[in-house]
């Protein structure tokens, strides 16, 4: 028996099959386009996407019919919700909430008319146009014949499984990202949906990650390569997902996850005080794990270094070649001690606490002798800066992380973990699978079928570190003043950068 966990992003799909012993079987990945079908306005075309998660089923699925997949879980993107039929048809394109910049004013009247502590203490996170409440009330009044039509709004993992056979539901964690959800109450809330207009029974039933969903029907198992039935298990929010497939299952740990954007997530061990996250400008909601909650710090880094790789080393790819390493190539430029450099970066509108969309990035210092190896390095620098204030802030409520699980692209480059374990004066372990959504969505898979007893007992057979990277107390030093001027370099520029933005 084994277990299949699928990861389903914003530009692209993976699934992995796992033994029961942790041992990778296979997987498959495919990718999709974003489409702009006008200025500010991003989608997914929801029958391409789902094609394309039945294709990597598949793939991994056959790739590992010696050892039959006996559970399959989904980890996936927040926020955007796919339109369907309650006999299972997709009926139109899928909204990318988190970079859509629809129905702005929708999430302001909601919150004008709860009020901001009230709507915070209800569900914890800070409204705005990236959720999904948003997007559904725009649709309601800008493509009423959509919205009517559609049974049913489903994020996308709990949208495959659904069309895969499963029962309509969504983990805590999935409903807490539309801005409809009680967190305490663990239901949609009353209040929320009467602010909005929205009607609730075209919503998911919440249920808790780890819950059985059902079963994979027969000609879709027919289909995808995958034995009879196989068990549907209702996975979580992909931050949540990825941070139990880092072994994060204990308060005073984060997962950072270091892709196209870097995400830290603190776990808490209780649902932090209502009134001093919000003064931190920081969400909570449920952890994939029972008991646990978690926040996330998020912000641009993979994409970031993909610009520089892209403006300051194209000539290289080409002379290296298309099998080459070219991150490699780079980080070998990089030198080993900080940079007196400062990068802002707000290349692109900024993640949570700011969400700042109307500035730029900056990179400050430069002089004739400054090399691209420094330059790089002051992005990474840089990229970590974005979360010293938030963790301070954490810390002072109590909530100090002591150490952090780097996962993703970007935990493969040891000068970029020592820098953030540098910049924020915590350790950084780098486990030795780095990919770590679909294996948590496995995981929870396991757990559901009863492969493994707690999620301590999954965490030991999956995670293993393979190396951890110890701040250096003087490099520490110089990032805390490094970190002070940086702070006073965004207040003085901000107003330029608005000025820019706006012209």
């Amino acid at each position: 028996m084994s277990l299949m966990g699928v990861d389903v992003g914003t530009t692209g799909c993976k699934a992995a099959v796992y033994a029961t012993d942790g041992r990778l079987l296979s997987s498959a990945y495919r990718e999709y386009p974003v489409l702009h079908p006008e200025p500010g306005r991003v989608e997914l075309d929801s029958v391409r996407v789902f094609g394309l998660i039945q294709e990597v089923i598949r793939e991994a699925a056959v790739a590992a019919a010696t050892d039959p997949v006996t559970a399959l879980s989904f980890s996936s993107m927040g926020e955007t919700l796919v339109p369907v039929s309650r006999d299972r048809r997709i009926l139109g394109n899928a909204i990318v909430a988190s970079l859509d910049l629809r129905g702005g004013e929708y999430a302001d009247a909601v919150v004008a008319r709860v009020g901001r502590d009230a709507f915070y203490a209800i569900n914890r996170n800070i409204p705005a146009a990236t959720y999904s409440l948003p997007k559904l009330m725009w649709l309601r009044d800008n493509a009423p014949q959509m919205y009517a039509a559609a049974d049913l709004f489903l994020p996308w993992g709990d949208c495959a499984a659904f069309l895969l056979g499963g029962e309509p539901c969504t983990s805590f964690a999935q409903a807490n990202r539309t801005l409809l959800f009680d967190v305490r109450r663990e239901a949609w809330s009353s209040c929320l949906l009467e602010a909005s207009g929205l009607d609730g029974s075209k919503l998911p039933h919440p249920v808790a990650s780890g819950t059985r969903a059902g079963r994979v029907d027969a000609a879709s198992a027919s289909a995808l390569g995958l034995p009879e039935g196989v068990a549907l298990v209702v996975g979580a929010h992909d931050q949540c997902c990825g941070a139990l497939g880092a072994g994060i299952i204990q308060a005073g740990k984060a997962v950072c996850g270091m892709g196209t954007f870097a995400c830290i997530t603190p776990v808490y061990g209780a649902l932090p005080d209502p009134g001093a996250m919000l003064r931190t400008g920081l969400n909570s909601e449920h952890h994939a794990v029972p008991g646990l909650y978690v926040s996330f710090i998020y912000n641009q880094a993979g994409s970031l270094v993909r610009w520089f790789r892209d403006a300051f080393a194209s000539a290289d790819r080409r002379l290296l070649g298309p099998d080459a390493d070219i991150y490699a190539a780079l980080d070998a430029e990089i030198p080993r001690i900080p940079t007196n450099l400062l990068v802002l970066p707000y290349f692109e509108p900024s993640g949570a606490p700011d969400f700042i969309a109307d500035a730029s990035g900056v990179i400050a210092g430069l002089r004739t002798h400054t090399t691209r190896g420094e330059i790089l390095r002051a992005i990474m620098e840089g990229v970590a800066f974005y979360f010293v204030r938030s963790l301070d802030a954490l810390a002072g409520l109590n909530l100090a992380t002591q150490e952090f699980v780097a996962t993703g692209g970007g935990a493969r480059s040891d000068v970029w973990l020592q820098i953030m374990a540098d910049v924020l004066g915590v350790p950084f372990v780098r486990p030795e699978l780095t990919e770590c959504g679909a294996l948590g969505a496995a995981m929870l898979a396991g757990l559901a079928t009863g492969v493994y007893d707690t999620p301590e007992a999954a965490v030991a057979v999956f995670v293993k570190p393979a190396r951890r990277f110890e701040p250096n107390a003087r490099n520490h030093a110089h990032y805390r003043r490094q970190f002070e001027r940086y702070e006073r370099l965004f207040a003085a520029t901000y107003p330029i950068l608005q000025d820019r933005a706006e012209s």
